[in-house]
């Protein structure tokens, strides 16, 4: 057999389900270590574990990140030269009066400051690189995560929290990469060089000019400290606007036809306003700290004018020394202010990788160490007192047990909620059993490998998602390798091909977001070609002919009886008069099996079913065949 692909799908409406929206999935929160969910008390911790993950990204570019350590070790040390030949020129030529050595001093000064800047722009250019490629690498990682994530996480959070995780908080971390680890660099490099030249010209200046010091470290901690859970909030409420924004967006046709866009508009105010709030309590504090060093940079250079005044009026150093320190204190000072200017946006990459990371950090869908391939499948499949709940302590099935024999037709019907959505999720492994076992050929399906088990099976569900793409690319997401004739051939299996015919450009038609330019019917007809083509041993079909005209029903039964043609087949419906020809009925209510049998011998028997049937033509006379069969 052709090699099988199914199309996955989320799961099931109207089930008991976690509630979405942002933050940790229900039962606390996610896994710990490096980059995991922040805890209070755990912020220096977090940040250092959050500096080291992103250090294994820059350390994979290890070449162009030591050419930009060197460039800044040149730029700065060309850069330091400066206040230093300004000191001699005033004590060897201005004060002797040697304008020939002046010029000479002055034109080497001007090579040095115009080298430094080259150097600068050199650095600058690569860290930009650097940063683009850190960046695309984790970007990578986090999507890739994403991809293997259990459906229990996304049911457990909000999409658009989700995606603000891969778009704006990666583009935190993006930004000040490329942007600021140059000048955090060179400002650290220009920090420890001004050091060791101001102690080789005069110790008694260098130890004024480093009073200030203290005052520094201990200012910024004050105001890391109050900033950091600040920027925290700030994405994180960024990541609930956004999950507000992709809602609305998704549903404005339901907002507009509710007549709730005042209401959408109040909420998305809110949330927007709560954003401005966290985003001001981050911000203001941060943005005192240029102020700050400012201040602190003045006070030491008036320290340091002060104390080398007095020692050059005491004939202890030299007009140019004093000169020169001065100068030096200055640029003393300027990588504290750099450093202090770049803290708003240092903090928010941290804030945007520790979210990255967390996500990062959950634990992905797993295959049992010993899991083993799936070989062809008869189509046994067996539920064993199954039991299950997508929450603690809230069941949604209880001891369930069904039996369908390969080839088989067996239909799942009974209230909405009851749990026949559920049954198809735990066939499919979307989620995992609490107790019990389910077999597929006497074979567990926890002992199988996930990606096989999943690639024999085919899923139809009521609401299929259409990718953005051409109609002959939607097809083939049911088998990538099929061959343009393949797809055709599925389509006319699947009654799909006269309406695609029609389309203006045919099989090579575009389709918007969810395929909405086509009509609901079609988007099944699509669904069921992409299922045809992947040929699967067992299907499931989830209310796949719900919503759609009588017309467009034949069709859809027409289409779904040539595909449940010798393959094992769970139907799960609401129309029963859909599964008249079931082999078996199972009646779900309340997470249990309260009747089975077949469609003639349940309206017989007048229970739950019977009466089920019979609200379906309440008001209308029920058809001959079920009439007689009822009252036999």
């Amino acid at each position: 057999m052709t090699e099988q692909r199914s199309s996955r799908a989320g799961s099931g409406q109207g089930e008991s389900r976690p509630a979405g929206g942002p933050g940790p999935r229900p039962g606390g929160p996610g896994p710990g270590g490096p980059g995991g969910v922040l805890m209070e008390g755990q912020k220096s911790k977090n940040t250092k574990a959050v500096l080291l993950r992103l250090w294994g990204y820059l350390r994979r570019r290890s070449g162009l990140l030591i050419g930009i350590i060197l460039l800044v070790i040149a730029s700065s040390a060309i850069d330091l030269l400066g206040p230093y030949l300004m000191g001699r020129a005033i004590d060897e030529y201005i004060g002797k009066g040697n304008l020939a050595g002046l010029a000479r001093m002055l034109l080497l000064m001007v090579a040095a400051y115009a080298a430094a800047s080259l150097l600068v722009w050199l650095q600058s250019y690569l860290a930009i690189g650097l940063s683009m490629q850190v960046v695309r690498d984790l970007r990578e990682d986090l999507f890739s995560r994403m991809q293997r994530l259990p459906l229990r996480y996304f049911d457990a959070h909000s999409h658009g929290d989700t995606m603000s995780r891969l778009t704006n908080d990666v583009d935190n971390v993006s930004n000040t990469l490329s942007t600021s680890l140059s000048q955090l660099v060179s400002s650290l490099f220009t920090l420890v060089g001004v050091i060791v030249v101001i102690f080789s010209m005069n110790v008694p200046l260098a130890l004024v000019s480093l009073i200030v010091m203290p005052l520094t470290v201990v200012m910024t901690r004050i105001i890391a400290k109050r900033t950091r859970r600040g920027f925290r909030e700030n994405q994180r409420t960024l990541g609930e606007l956004n999950g507000i924004i992709e809602e609305s967006v998704s549903g404005e046709r339901t907002i507009q036809a509710f007549g709730r866009e005042e209401k959408t508009i109040e909420q998305f105010s809110a949330v927007n306003n709560e954003l401005r709030r966290v985003a001001l309590r981050a911000r203001i504090p941060a943005s005192f700290m240029g102020p700050v060093m400012n201040m602190i940079n003045n006070l030491g250079l008036t320290i340091v004018a002060a104390s080398g005044g007095y020692l050059a009026v005491r004939g202890m150093a030299s007009v140019g020394t004093v000169a020169a320190f001065v100068n030096y204190a200055g640029r003393l000072g300027r990588p504290l202010n750099q450093i202090a200017s770049l803290f708003t946006s240092i903090q928010s990459a941290l804030a945007g990788a520790e979210r990255v990371f967390e996500l990062m950090d959950e634990l992905p869908e797993s295959d049992a160490s010993n899991a083993r391939a799936l070989p062809h499948v008869k189509g046994k499949v067996v539920f064993d007192n199954v039991c299950f709940g997508y929450e603690p302590n809230v069941p949604v099935l209880k001891s369930v047990s069904l039996s369908a024999e390969p080839g088989q037709l067996v239909a799942l019907v009974g209230p909405t909620g009851a749990g026949k959505t559920t049954i198809a999720n735990l066939l499919t492994r979307f989620y995992d059993i609490d107790a019990g076992a389910i077999t597929i050929d006497d074979q567990d399906v926890r002992t199988l490998k996930k990606d096989d088990l999943r690639r024999k099976l085919g899923l139809v569900l009521q609401d299929n998602f259409l990718f953005t793409g051409s109609v002959m690319e939607n097809i083939r997401y049911g088998r990538r390798e099929a061959s343009d004739d393949e797809v055709v051939a599925a389509a006319v299996l699947a009654n799909a091909d006269s309406f695609i015919q029609r389309l203006p450009h045919g099989y090579q038609t575009p389709l918007t977001e969810r395929g909405s330019n086509l009509s609901q019917g079609q988007r099944q007809l699509m669904a069921i070609a992409r299922a045809v083509l992947a040929d699967p041993d067992i299907l499931i079909l989830d209310e796949a002919t719900s919503n759609v005209d009588t017309r467009t029903e034949k069709h859809l039964q027409e289409a779904l009886l040539r595909l449940m043609r010798g393959r094992t087949s769970f139907v799960i419906a609401h129309r029963l008069s859909t599964i008249r020809d079931a082999d078996q009925v199972l009646v779900i209510n309340d997470g249990q099996i309260i009747e089975r049998g077949t469609h003639t011998s349940l309206l017989a028997d007048r229970g739950f079913y019977y009466n089920l049937y019979r609200s379906q033509f309440k008001g209308q006379r029920m058809p001959e065949t079920e009439a007689v069969a009822s009252s036999a």
